[in-house]
């Protein structure tokens, strides 16, 4: 039994670690249970809840608040129906939170707008996980969950985490660093919302978190302030960059949104692309000026578009100690 609770233990501490960087916040307590709402139809009485966070939306006035369900598995031991039954346990969690005054007390604060959501967050401990996560996903029907309207849930697998524990990391260094790519610590940063033309961000000062759905999306933007009144940004990008085109929609992102001007400064950075990835990125800078400017010659706005760096971070996988967890080291 201890040794069970150290290894569920290394995904409360991973995650802590994890979204902190990503400026998630904690409410109340941890691995607590509360009374089912429903307790006949879900056959428990009480619900657990590991972990809650909370952000608040750039694009509405309301707070965010994911129950989360933390899982560590060794490599052998993730196995649909496991996965399956945590999905569907975690469903009927968010489905009795929308209604309980018990975890309302417990995790809502009083002043906001809330909406509750769900996270399922399976983090491979051996770190050895090389199969195809989504297979285990594949006989959840989402029509089939006890989910109110308008409620999610978001499954983090271990090549998610992975992703975003070599971001959390790479954040650690660059502020370590000197020079041009060092970045400030975290109260000069914050996560890139633009101004949309059917959604505005209004809450530029209080949402500086990275949301759910941008942890799972193409990239992750960091906007932060440099000085002498230059900003910075870093593009995290998960795709594999095996062509021009995509490269091409991410610049276009940019100079869209004005990131491109010459008071900014931005990077790209990548993990798992493709071997090419660098050259190809590189011709879709050539190719997006031509057909930009319809010249090749040199202009403010090429320098612009041509000073944007591509770089890979290095791959680190986060690892924990049984023995240092029962020392409470």
């Amino acid at each position: 039994m201890a040794e069970t609770e150290k290894i569920a233990q290394m995904a409360e501490i991973l995650s802590n670690d994890l979204f902190s960087e990503f400026f998630w916040q904690k409410s109340g307590t941890t691995n607590h249970n509360w009374t089912c709402e429903n307790q006949e139809k879900h056959g428990n009485k009480t619900h657990p809840s590991d972990v809650v966070f909370y952000y608040d939306e750039p694009y509405s006035q309301s707070r965010t608040y994911i129950n989360c369900d933390l899982k560590s598995y060794a490599k052998g031991t993730i196995k649909a129906a496991a996965i399956k039954d945590a999905i569907e346990s975690l469903a009927k969690q968010v489905s009795c939170a929308e209604k309980s005054p018990e975890w309302n007390q417990l995790y809502i604060h009083d002043h906001v707008t809330p909406e509750i959501c769900g996270l399922l967050f399976v983090y491979n401990h051996d770190g050895e996980y090389d199969k195809d996560f989504s297979n285990v996903l594949s006989n959840v029907k989402a029509d089939q969950l006890d989910i109110p309207r308008g409620s999610k849930i978001v499954v983090l697998g271990p090549k998610d985490i992975f992703w975003l524990d070599n971001i959390r990391y790479d954040l650690c260094i660059l502020r370590g660093k000197s020079g041009s790519d060092k970045i400030p610590n975290g109260d000069q940063c914050r996560f890139f919302y633009p101004q949309l033309i059917r959604k505005t961000n209004v809450q530029i000062e209080k949402a500086k978190a990275a949301t759910l759905e941008m942890l799972v999306g193409p990239w992750i933007i960091l906007e932060y302030k440099k000085e002498n009144s230059r900003k910075g940004f870093i593009i995290y990008y998960k795709r594999k960059g095996e062509t021009t085109e995509e490269f091409i929609y991410l610049i276009d992102y940019l100079r869209h949104y004005q990131v491109l001007s010459d008071d900014t400064d931005i990077q790209i950075r990548t993990l798992d692309t493709a071997p090419i990835a660098a050259a190809t990125f590189k011709k879709a800078v050539d190719r997006y000026i031509e057909e930009m400017t319809e010249s090749n010659e040199e202009s403010d706005f090429s320098k612009l578009v041509r000073n944007i760096k591509f770089s890979t971070m290095p791959q680190v996988i986060s690892t924990f100690s049984e023995v240092e967890i029962g020392m409470d080291l």
